[in-house]
């Protein structure tokens, strides 16, 4: 009986840590229960909203859909998070009373880089505030080191972006300005030296 129970919990714990696929919570605080899930065969955020008669509310295919991606609470909306196994993202959205949409209003990603951890570290954009924080490294070949580049603090705009019209190019948009931002600062960070 020790073992049955000990195997269930531990189906359990594995079920958990894959990630939810579900949220039920009040999204648009009306004070009735709205629905946010993944349809793993449409590849697609669903949301569905009391205020909004619970219709299904989706975004965009997105493409690059993995086992490990899941749906997180947040103190006012929800997080869809998608990791790989070296590198992964999270958006957060919440309710905007005056559009009566769901809205983009944050995205963050990491990269574990190469073997030597070139390019590893991690960034957050708040779409509400423009405001971008990024912490990367690079692989100092000369010395064989690995260097920390000063945080990155600057504005990065984003046009307003609605459930309807994220998909994954939108990450993608946002890595490039990224990628783009770690070389620009990595450069001056080199000629610094």
């Amino acid at each position: 009986m020790k073992k049955i129970t000990t195997i269930f919990a531990l189906i359990i714990l594995v079920n958990y840590s894959f990630g939810q696929k579900k949220l039920i919570k009040d999204i648009d605080f009306d004070g009735k229960e709205d629905t946010v899930f993944i349809d793993s065969v449409k590849s697609t955020i669903v949301c569905k909203l009391s205020t909004l008669n619970y219709k299904s509310i989706s975004c965009k295919p997105i493409e690059i859909l993995n086992e490990t991606c899941g749906i997180r609470n947040s103190k006012n909306g929800f997080k869809f998070y998608n990791d790989w196994m070296r590198a992964g993202y999270e958006n957060q959205f919440r309710y905007n009373p005056k559009t009566k949409k769901i809205q983009l209003i944050g995205m963050s990603r990491y990269e574990f880089g190469n073997a030597a951890h070139d390019g590893a570290g991690e960034s957050s954009v708040n779409l509400l505030t423009d405001d971008y924080i990024g912490n990367w490294n690079y692989y100092d070949e000369d010395k064989s080191d690995l260097i920390k580049i000063p945080t990155i603090k600057t504005k990065m705009k984003f046009k307003s972006i609605h459930l309807e019209d994220f998909s994954d190019e939108t990450y993608f948009n946002y890595a490039d300005r990224c990628s783009d931002l770690f070389y620009k600062y990595k450069k001056i960070k080199m000629m610094k030296k």
